[in-house]
């Protein structure tokens, strides 16, 4: 497992490193294979923050916590990541497993933003440029499968590859507490 600790306004010690390795140790019997780990740790005037985010059998877990004590901030984003991933679990062993036609390896290619020769400064409407890129590896899923991803990840949408369509949907939490999902039209 490769694990990435940042410290961010604070000095990294080598015992709080350990300490992390440590506890990120004891979740690793959960998986097959946990490709990396990246815990961020931040110190913003008394509050203390621990970030994970967490790579492992083709799902990213997320977790963060704050306290006035940077031990209690792992402790709990630890305890809170061994809960989301217990969940995922518990979920997994609960579904049918997937079809022949649904464990086929799908290839994705992501199309890359070519940026125009420089345009006359001059002009006076408003010009818009990509901050973030971020490439997603899909693996083709049920709505229900990207359900319980959504649930596992602290954004407010999911993009995922749709098995039972062959599309790229979009699945994101409505305020009411419901569920939408974004279906293409061409």
């Amino acid at each position: 497992m490769n694990i990435t600790v940042t410290g961010r306004h604070m000095e990294m010690t080598d015992a709080l490193k350990s300490y992390v390795e440590a506890g990120l140790r004891k979740l690793h019997v959960h998986f097959e294979r946990v490709t990396t780990a990246d815990v961020v740790l931040i110190v913003e005037k008394h509050r203390h923050i621990a970030e994970i985010c967490l790579h492992a059998n083709g799902i990213r877990i997320l977790g963060r916590e704050s306290s006035s004590d940077m031990y209690a901030s792992v402790d709990a984003v630890l305890e809170k990541i061994d809960k989301q991933v217990r969940k995922h679990k518990d979920r997994i062993n609960r579904h049918q497993p997937r079809t022949a036609k649904e464990a086929r390896d799908y290839h994705h290619q992501v199309i890359e933003y070519i940026p125009e020769q420089e345009e006359d400064l001059s002009s006076t409407e408003p010009s818009h440029r990509v901050v973030q890129r971020e490439k997603l590896t899909m693996k083709p899923m049920s709505i229900d499968e990207a359900l319980m991803q959504l649930d596992l990840v602290d954004d407010a949408f999911l993009v995922f590859f749709n098995a039972d369509t062959q599309e790229v949907n979009v699945i994101y939490g409505r305020e009411d507490g419901t569920y939408g999902v974004i279906e293409p039209q061409f």
